[in-house]
């Protein structure tokens, strides 16, 4: 009886270990220092990717940030392919815009 459940119970702890997720890191700067002088120039490429909170929180890093604030407008991208946004430096806090569909649609520094 034991015999049928064994090769059972296996499978079955082999298939709940193949459904977990995958293990996100913690966000940290790359250098290990955020310096609280805001700039958007290396964060740039995050327009058009989702503000989901990993995307914000990285975003904030990568601009040495130590605040950071979601906007919600009306989806009005402020530069495209031709008129890329600008990069801006000063304060502390990243002002990220999101527009429709959650999508980030530019980055001040404020």
């Amino acid at each position: 009886m034991l015999r049928p459940i064994l090769p059972s119970l296996v499978l079955a702890s082999g298939l709940l270990t193949a459904c977990a997720g995958p293990q996100i890191a913690g966000v940290q700067p790359i250098d290990g220092v955020i310096s609280g002088q805001c700039h958007t120039d290396m964060v740039r490429g995050a327009v058009g990717l989702s503000a989901s909170d990993a995307t914000v929180q990285r975003a904030r890093i990568d601009s040495d940030s130590t605040e950071v604030q979601v906007v919600r407008g009306d989806g009005i991208r402020t530069g495209g392919a031709s008129t890329p946004v600008e990069a801006t430096s000063g304060g502390s806090r990243l002002t990220i815009q999101a527009g429709r569909n959650n999508a980030i649609t530019g980055m001040s520094c404020s």
